[in-house]
This record gives structure tokens, sequence and C-alpha cells, in this order.
């Protein structure tokens, strides 16, 4: 081997002692890292529902609980109306307790029994509705004769308007149309024979709902709070204060509601009511009544009223005066719409007017009339009751006291009233807010029941 050789031999060996001294030196696990044990496989089961995707099974967990929902709804409504002869009269008598509950509370703080106050209310509302009652039936009697000459004479010019306008029917026509009017009515005979008897047996829930409603209707004056309590103390002890105080501010949003709806409805009858008895239009007073009934049902109560009114003006007193009818009840709806139902109702309640039409429509398709009735108040209840929960679960009062539920549904509108709230607490933030808005009677008591 030469001398050339040897050197680059070494020159190898050297280079390679040198990297494997800067290589990192081999792990090896000592003892205290040795698992002795052997390995534990788990193995998970898979069934139908790990096929699935997790959307899908999400999907089938809400789908089996609202059907379940559904259910116990239905259950519910069938309960109802087998039992419509006792629910109806006690709803009505927590609308009219929601009318009248202030009256009896004043004489109760002047001194006066509850007693005795919630009997000199019922009374009361008894002696001025009775009483409208008997006026309004003396208004019909005194004008039939007159109003059964005005329709059959509206009728003649009916038939000439037919006959000489532009259909131009000919007294053939006529007479065939009436004729089959006439066969139709006899077709129905026994319909309308059953219909009668089950009129009859109708006026008989009525008169028992009636008794039952008066009933009732005083107990909720006399006892209304501690029947809530007692209701209240029937809950688990950690639902009694948050309950109590939802029903307390679903209350005050009742009573807000009933008292605004009477005096729209007021507003309502007064204005056609005079409108009518200016114009002469026969049974002014039965009609404006009508007008201050239908005015209960939001939105299409006034309405349908309304177009009665027109009818019987177009009857009795002819076109002309029917056309005025119209634009008087045009004008009354304008006037509830744009000032009474935004400054009136609107502090009341604050719900959007889509909530309030589905609201209605579905009353009447579950209940009919009474459907419609309860349906907006009900909504009222429900809205200030479910926010209230929502925001305050433990039951602590609102921070202005106010119940929930009576912000505007507009933005703009909503956020000029928090900035009046604000101007308001920043010029007296010492003022406590005022006692008839506030729980004056905590119901922590009922948690201790």
């Amino acid at each position: 081997m030469t001398w050339a050789q040897t050197v680059r031999e070494r020159a190898r060996t050297r280079l390679a002692a040198a990297a494997s001294r800067s290589a990192p030196p081999p792990f090896t696990a000592g003892p205290e890292l040795q698992d002795t044990a052997p390995p534990v496989m788990v193995v998970q089961p898979t069934g139908p529902d790990d096929l699935l995707p997790r959307g899908i099974r999400t999907a089938g967990a809400w789908a089996w609980r609202f059907i379940l929902l559904v259910a116990a709804a239905y259950l519910f409504l069938r309960v109802v109306s087998l039992l419509r002869v006792v629910v109806i009269p006690v709803i009505v008598a927590v609308l009219l307790a929601a009318l009248l509950q202030p009256a009896a509370a004043a004489l109760t703080r002047r001194g006066v029994k509850r007693s005795l106050s919630a009997a000199i209310v019922l009374i009361s509302g008894l002696v001025i509705v009775f009483g409208g009652i008997t006026l309004i039936i003396q208004t019909i009697v005194s004008q039939i004769d007159s109003l059964s000459k005005q329709v059959t004479d509206g009728v003649d010019e009916v038939q000439r308007w037919l006959s000489q306008g532009p259909l131009h029917l000919t007294d053939a026509q006529l007479s065939q149309y009436v004729d089959r009017a006439q066969q139709a009515l006899t077709d129905h005979q026994g319909a309308l024979t059953s219909g009668a008897l089950s009129t009859a047996a109708t006026v008989g829930e009525v008169v028992t709902g009636f008794f039952l409603t008066l009933f009732t209707l005083f107990f909720f004056l006399r006892d209304g709070g501690q029947i809530w309590s007692f209701l209240c103390r029937l809950l688990p002890r950690e639902a009694r204060v948050p309950t109590a105080r939802a029903g307390h501010y679903s209350w005050h949003t009742l009573v807000s509601y009933v008292h605004a709806t009477v005096l729209v409805a007021l507003v309502d009858a007064v204005g056609i009511g005079i409108g009518l008895f200016v114009l002469r239009v026969p049974l002014w007073l039965p009609l404006a009544a009508l007008v201050f009934l239908g005015a209960f049902i939001p939105v299409v109560g006034a309405t349908i009223t309304g177009a009665v009114a027109v009818l019987v003006a177009l009857v009795a007193n002819g076109p002309v005066t029917a056309l005025i009818v119209l634009g008087i009840v045009i004008a009354v709806q304008q006037l509830e719409g744009h000032v009474l139902q935004p400054l009136i109702m609107g502090r009341a309640v604050a719900l959007h007017p889509l909530a309030v039409i589905l609201a209605i429509a579905t009353g009447i398709v579950v209940a009919g009339i009474v459907g419609g009735l309860i349906a907006v108040p009900l909504l009222a209840v429900l809205n200030t009751a479910i926010r209230y929960l929502v925001r305050h679960p433990a039951g602590e009062p609102t921070p202005d006291r106010e119940p929930p539920g009576t912000e505007s549904t507009d933005d703009d509108e909503a956020a000029a009233d928090d900035a009046r709230a604000d101007a308001t607490r920043a010029g007296d933030p010492d003022e406590p807010p005022p006692a008839d808005t506030s729980v004056a009677r905590d119901p922590e008591p009922v948690a201790r029941g």
C-alpha cells in the first residue's frame, strides 16, 4: 500500500468517527417507562344509529320530540273541547277580571272589605251591561216597523237596478232566482230544524256559562292573588318565585291590553255611531254596539261590523248614504290604525301585525269566535311570560319594573323608546319606579310557603 492510500484511509476513518460523535444517541426506554401489562383493545359496538350521519340523528331527535309536543297539544285541545262549558266561562271571567280588578283594588285600598268591593264592582258591571242591552232592545222594537218598510223598499230598488241597470235582468230571470231560493229553503228545512234544536241546546249552555262566569268572576276579583299564590305553591320550590313573578308581569300586560282594547273599541263605536245617527240610518245604536263588540277582535272585528253597518245603510237609505257610511268607517279605521293603536295599544303590548293576524286566524280555526277573541290576549300574556323567564330565570325583577314584551317591534321605535327611558333615568336616577308597575307584593313568601 502506498503512502497516499494510507493517508486517505486514515482520513475516512477520522471523518466517520466525527460524524458518529455529532449524531444523537439512540433512545432506549428504561424499566421505569416499560409497560409490563398487556395492551387493552376497546371495541366500540356499532349499531344502526352509528351508520347515520350526525345531522340525520339530530333531526330525528328533534322530530320525535316535536311529535310528542303536537300530540300533547292535541290532547289538551280535546280536553278543553270536552270541558268547553267550564273552560269558556273561566276564560271570559279572567278577561272581565282584568277589566274590573283595578276598580275592586281601588275600593279595597280605601278600606272596603274585599268581598264587598268585589260585589260592588260586579253588580255595577251587570247594571251597565243589562242597561245597555235593554236600551238596544227598545231601539230595535221601536224601529222594527219602519225598518221593515225600508227593507222592502230597498229590495224593490235593488230589483229595479238589476232589471234596468247594466245587468239588464228580465222579470222572468228574477222570478227564477227567487224560486230557486225558496226551493233551497224547502230542501234544507230539516237541517234548519236540527239547527234550531242545537241552538236551543246552545242557549242552555249559554245560561249555564253565564252564571258560572259570574260566580268565577266574583272570586277572581276577591281572591285572585291568593289563588295564584296557591297555584305557585304546587310547583317545585326552585320554580315558585320565577313563575309567580312571570304571572305578575303577565297579569299587568293582560290588564293593560284589555283596558286599551276597551278604549279603542269605544272610540270606534262612538265615531261610527255618531255618523249613523247623523245620517238617520235605522238601528244606529245596535249597530254601534255591534261595532264595539267587534273591535275586541283586533284588525278584522271592526272591519266586519263596519261592513254590516254599510249594508244596513244601503238597504235602508240607498247607495249614497251607504257610500258616506263607508267613508266614515274607513276614516275611523285609519284613526284607529295610525293613532289609537300606536298610542294606546303600543304601550300595553308590542306585537307584530303579522303575529296578530296569524294568532286570530289560528284561534278562529281552532275555537271559532271565542278562539279569535282570546288569541291576541293569550299571545300577549305568553310573550310577556316567556321573555321574562328567558331573561330572568332566577326570578329577579326587571330593572325598570316594567313587564317585558312592551318593547316596540320596530327597531327605530325601540331605539327611540330606549333613549327616552335613559334620558328619564339620567334626569332623576334616584326616583323609584311607579308602585303600580313594580312587584309591590313580592312573591318571595311563595317560595317559603
